[in-house]
């Protein structure tokens, strides 16, 4: 017999960033289980072997059974009660035991299989928000940590537990931490609620988009196909990478005036209608500090270490998702 191909063990598959990373995982010669609490679409074209499995990773025993014999382990499980975005309130005992309880399991689960067992490789997917406030400073890992939200917080706290594991012995552990990823490719199967694609959406139906802020806030913005290539990459690198985290983003910081502008010339041109204007609001109560700061990455190091960059110009991917959320708004109304 022949052998087995890498198995990798994909938790939150049906999520935003973990849908993207089993399309592109499935193009390869591996083997994966698609773990999430509903069952994935396993892609048509898959190369991969799939095994998609149905699970609450909350419930005892279900974290060791998802990753029994795994050799990658990829967490990107949301909390799946933050219903239209990543915010959550300090003190959510629900949104902590998701964030950083299933990492705690993990790496529970992973030292249990005792010494002399290979460490396996997972690739953590955090946040450049776990840094805190920059101040205006570019963003490339050697800042100090000093997250204020109760989310950057969680994923640090689950960083810190993966990465301690890695120190002790007990898995190759990495983490990304990523800016704004957004969009929608032709496959996509999981809801983007992030702030790009919430004001495609108001410009579909003919409202304003709107801005809490003068238009000038600048964001590094990635595509989410470009961000499970760069999963990818890490697994590929799991060794190298392993110990740290890694800053990934397109390196270019864009003003979200701009950004908001194009998107409304985009569906113009889809539904033969003016551009919907791009005007500011007044902030809700629940902004914080983060909304009106700019936040600028240099991912030189981690382009360095795995040769990954950004494939998906800024205008392609805007126009896939103005496309995709179009044909959603097509299907929805027929």
């Amino acid at each position: 017999m022949g052998v087995k191909p890498p198995l990798v063990a994909l938790l939150g598959a049906t999520g935003f960033i973990g849908s993207a990373v089993l399309r592109e995982l499935a193009g390869r010669p591996v083997r994966i289980r698609a773990v999430s609490r509903r069952p994935a679409p396993v892609p048509a074209d898959a190369r991969a072997d799939v095994e998609v499995r149905s699970a609450d990773l909350t419930a005892p025993g279900e974290m060791a059974a998802a990753l029994a014999d795994a050799d990658v382990v990829v967490p990107a499980v949301l909390y799946s009660a933050a219903t239209s975005t990543w915010r959550i309130e300090d003190g959510d005992t629900e949104a902590e035991r998701v964030n950083v309880g299933l990492v705690r399991d993990l790496v529970a689960a992973l030292a249990d299989r005792g010494p002399g067992s290979a460490r396996p490789t997972v690739v953590f997917t955090g946040t450049v928000g776990q840094a805190g406030p920059c101040g205006g400073r570019t963003l490339d890992g050697t800042e100090a940590d000093r997250p204020v939200g109760a989310y950057d917080r969680q994923k640090l706290a689950a960083e810190q537990l993966l990465l301690a594991a890695h120190g002790h012995g007990v898995l190759l552990g990495t983490s990304l931490r990523l800016p704004t990823v957004f969009g929608y490719g032709p496959h996509s199967t999981a809801n983007d609620r992030g702030v790009i694609s919430a004001m495609t959406r108001r410009a579909l139906s003919g409202e304003p988009i709107t801005m809490w802020h003068d238009g000038t806030v600048r964001r590094d913005l990635v595509y989410v196909e470009d961000v499970a290539r760069a999963v990818a990459a890490a697994i590929d690198h799991g060794e190298a990478l392993a110990g740290r985290h890694w800053i990934v983003g397109t390196g270019v910081a864009r003003p979200l005036g701009e950004v908001f502008t194009r998107v409304a010339a985009l569906v113009a041109e889809r539904t033969g209608k003016p551009p919907v204007p791009v005007v500011s609001v007044e902030p809700p109560s629940h902004a914080d500090a983060g909304d009106f700061a700019d936040i600028a990455v240099d991912p030189s190091a981690f382009r360095r270490a795995t040769g990954w960059s950004p494939l998906t110009p800024l205008g392609d991917a805007l126009a896939r998702t103005v496309a995709f959320l179009a044909d959603e708004r097509e299907r929805t109304a027929s």
